[in-house]
């Protein structure tokens, strides 16, 4: 099992989509939101993903960035703020 926290970050067209729910139905993926800050303008996620192997969870965060959504690596900084 591979787990990696990633912090998303929505454009505003995204907002109201289920892109994560559809990610886990699509991919063996598991998903845990951490934080959620969301707003009508943008959303911030810190989410943590598992996957049964790095290449799912490859597909996973590739499937968020093509529907256009910023994936970064979650810092130490990124929790606490």
């Amino acid at each position: 099992m591979v787990t990696k926290q990633v912090e998303l970050i929505y454009p505003t067209n995204l907002i109201k989509e289920p892109v994560i729910y559809k990610m886990a139905k699509t991919l063996d993926v598991v998903f845990n939101i951490r934080r959620a800050k969301v707003t009508t303008r943008t959303g911030e996620i810190v989410l943590e993903l598992q996957a049964p192997d790095a290449a799912t969870m490859d597909k996973a965060i590739k499937f968020l960035t093509e529907k256009g959504i910023t994936v970064e690596p979650v810092t130490h900084s990124t929790l606490e703020s």
